[in-house]
């Protein structure tokens, strides 16, 4: 297992800088650069493009930033704050979104596994409907929606929550925004939690368990569900990096200083060093959960564990 993990971080780091190298030059292929304010001149432009290495060859400035960004240190904003360094743009930011992102996946999950074990347990009953009904809504209808949704009844029309975020009120202020973000989470696990228990539960073994006389809770949980879990836990990684890197829509309703704005405006400025800052970002947290996600499966399934280590024999 420990050589499989160590292959998958080499392998992870490699993706890392193919995904930094070509982003950088898809940035600095666009038209335009940082500073296109009409009242800078050519010989200003010059100077400041002098100024912050940008009238280097592309290879040069590629390798001076991955120095720069191994010690820690992001460059600073050209457009959206000037001079500001990245690591402090990107703090407060990140922890905003992860928050609310964490919130929208913990709430999803928990909800949604517990409509799909009781859908699966009560088949063609009144409650599976109902969870299969609100699975459908909570995917047709995208998390905006939602949002808007909330906004005005709950926000607007009767009071009890921010309208807007509020790093005064921070805790009421995110509670609309995890529930709209929470919805599509909440539908995918029920589907996917359903469809798999009901699976398993109809399998031979879970069959001869139950003969077995072995508890209903133990056969759940521990037989049930535990098998049930791998699929559920493939489709949540993707989904966990989504929610905790914030999704656009949803803060520009709630006014969330989040890094999902930051990183728009900052495609609209041609703010490179924000651009990869946020990128790199995005790429070590999705690559992070999915080496997460892998090292689970092992966890729920000693056979995939087994199977794995083999192949790294």
């Amino acid at each position: 297992m420990f050589k499989y993990v160590l292959k998958r971080v080499l392998i992870s780091v490699v993706t890392v800088l193919i995904i930094l190298a070509v982003l950088f030059t898809m940035l600095h292929s666009m038209p335009g650069s940082p500073f296109n304010d009409e009242k800078i001149t050519a010989v200003q432009r010059a100077n400041l493009e002098a100024k912050y290495g940008l009238d280097k060859p592309l290879p040069v400035q590629f390798v001076n930033y991955l120095k720069a960004m191994l010690s820690g240190d992001f460059g600073v904003s050209y457009v959206i704050q000037k001079n500001m360094p990245i690591a402090s743009l990107l703090r407060a930011r990140i922890m905003v979104s992860i928050r609310i992102g964490v919130q929208a996946v913990a709430l999803g999950t928990l909800i949604g596994l517990l409509m799909g074990i009781v859908a699966a347990m009560k088949r063609n009953s009144f409650l599976d409907t109902f969870a299969t009904v609100v699975s459908v809504i909570g995917v047709a209808f995208p998390s905006y929606v939602f949002a808007m949704a909330m906004s005005y009844f709950i926000g607007f029309r009767l009071g009890w929550l921010p309208l807007l975020y509020s790093t005064a009120d921070a805790a009421r202020s995110t509670v609309m925004p995890t529930i709209s973000l929470s919805m599509f989470s909440m539908a995918t696990v029920a589907r996917f939690a359903r469809t798999e228990m009901v699976e398993v539960m109809g399998s031979d073994y879970m069959l001869l368990a139950d003969s077995k006389g072995i508890s209903s809770f133990r056969l759940l949980g521990v037989h049930g569900l535990r098998n049930a879990l791998i699929p559920i836990v493939t489709v949540l990684a993707p989904l966990t990096v989504e929610l905790m890197t914030g999704s656009l829509v949803v803060e520009q309703i709630f006014a969330i200083p989040g890094i999902g704005s930051l990183l728009v405006s900052a495609i609209q400025f041609n703010d490179y060093n924000v651009v990869l800052a946020v990128v790199f970002v995005y790429s070590i947290m999705f690559i992070s959960v999915m080496l997460i996600v892998d090292i689970l499966y092992g966890v729920i399934d000693p056979r995939i564990r087994l199977a794995k280590e083999d192949a790294s024999t």
